[in-house]
């Protein structure tokens, strides 16, 4: 390659660090920030009784409705509203009991001075996302979460950059820690996303995604070790449970369990299950959301559950990647 395109390759390289370095750097400045107000417009959206409006203008609308669809999905109702349309009607949709967030850096955007009056009238509570506190928006607002002077990214620091980002991860912040706030659960997160793969499955029960019958890697706990590497292998679930001759489980079998083994004892020609698997595995009622059974998954750093009958023998297996959707998995990789 020509010497001058590897010079332009570096120069467009170092450019891009540079712009990332930049809005990294206000990102810094805004987390500093953080305090009072921010608190306060949180606790202000705990005791809200009405919906979220959140408005902006240009690029800032953008990150309106971002925003507003994160609150929405942790149960908290929300809606975007853009300044053109609110003084064409749609301030109908603005009542006494709402919190309309107001997103404008420069707190002097027209669109959005124009329908604060009205705004203020209805009675709804006010937050802004500003650089000033003392902007027209700012002072006109019940509370500014003020952003201090930001720095755009580009060469000319007039392309809104920087600001987006900051007003987008200030949006976030007061989402997820309203969200913390409330308590909202991996369930609830589900139930408002129905639509959504991960949503459907995880709002299924266990019994309606665990693996059953020859879907089950099972294998005898005199059994070679040699014998229980090839069930894994043939079921791919990543572990074969361990049965006695009564069908009862006694142990499951994992590719963590052979690995660990293996660190210990090179030769496996003679081991059997019974010599590497882990006794009294994890179980789960097959009744349970499989939310539940992705809590207990993390909780207790596995990725796999069994499902017994009454007398321990197999019912089912549920995996990780039965309750993520993933048809098809390579364990290991």
């Amino acid at each position: 390659m020509p010497q001058t395109q590897n010079n332009n390759k570096e120069k467009l390289i170092n450019y891009a660090k540079k712009v990332i370095e930049i809005e990294c750097s206000n990102l810094e400045n805004i987390r500093e920030r953080i305090g009072e107000d921010f608190t306060d417009a949180v606790n202000a959206m705990l005791q809200c009784k009405g919906k979220v409006i959140v408005t902006g203008m240009g690029k800032s609308g953008i990150i309106g409705r971002k925003i507003a669809g994160t609150f929405a999905s942790i149960g908290t109702p929300s809606i975007f509203l853009h300044p053109g349309d609110a003084v064409h009607g749609d301030l109908g949709m603005v009542s006494q009991n709402d919190i309309v967030i107001i997103i404008s850096n420069s707190g002097e955007t027209d669109e959005i001075t124009r329908i604060i009056p009205s705004v203020k009238k209805i009675g709804a509570f006010i937050i802004s996302l500003t650089s000033s506190v003392s902007s027209c928006i700012g002072m006109q607002s019940d509370i500014t979460i003020s952003t201090g002077e930001i720095e755009e990214a580009d060469t000319f620091g007039i392309i809104p950059s920087s600001s987006t980002t900051c007003a987008l991860v200030l949006g976030d912040a007061l989402a997820l820690t309203l969200m913390a706030a409330k308590g909202v659960q991996k369930e609830d997160f589900a139930f408002f996303h129905p639509a959504g793969n991960l949503g459907k499955r995880l709002m299924l029960k266990v019994k309606d995604v665990m693996a059953t019958g020859d879907k089950i890697p099972m294998v005898d706990i005199n059994s070679k070790l040699t014998q229980a590497i090839k069930e894994i292998d043939d079921k791919n679930l990543g572990l074969t449970l361990v049965v006695n001759q009564n069908k009862v489980v006694e142990g499951i079998l994992t590719d963590g369990d052979i690995r660990r083994f293996l660190i210990k004892k090179t030769d496996i020609s003679g081991a059997l299950s019974r010599n590497c698997m882990t006794p009294n595995p994890k179980t789960i009622d097959k009744e349970n959301l499989a939310i539940k059974a992705l809590e207990v998954m993390e909780k207790m750093e596995i990725t796999s559950l069994v499902i017994l009958n009454k007398n321990g023998t197999p019912k089912g297996v549920v995996h990780l990647h039965d309750l993520l959707g993933k048809k098809e998995f390579k364990v290991g990789y």
